[in-house]
């Protein structure tokens, strides 16, 4: 009997937790507001998918180049026109996502 009072009161505590936890909750806020909230560390893979969604390098059929190649980072920079840039960081650097991070939030907000 004991067991299973502690069972449901366990459930109920998740339950609520779960609940308590969804963005349901968070009314009035927009998607973008939503994803302010998550923090990318700039030139991880999940960063690049999120500059690529933000700026695409596709050519409308699926097609460009490979997400964090060089050659992904110069369109990303043409179509910032950054090109021949000087304050632009190396391309190969983690300065350079930082820069394209920093030029992104800035336009963003």
């Amino acid at each position: 009997m004991q067991c299973s009072f502690w069972r449901g009161l366990t459930i109920c505590l998740i339950s609520f937790y779960l609940s308590a936890c969804s963005s349901d909750n968070l009314p009035g806020k927009t998607q973008d507001e939503l994803n302010s909230l998550v923090v990318l560390e700039p030139c991880s893979q999940q960063w690049f998918v999120y500059v690529e969604d933000y700026i695409s390098t596709s050519d409308g059929a699926g097609h460009g180049p490979d997400l964090g190649s060089l050659e992904w980072k110069s369109v990303i920079e043409f179509k910032l026109g950054l090109r021949d840039n000087e304050q632009v960081p190396d391309l190969e650097s983690r300065a350079w996502c930082e820069y394209i991070d920093d030029k992104i939030t800035s336009e963003h907000n």
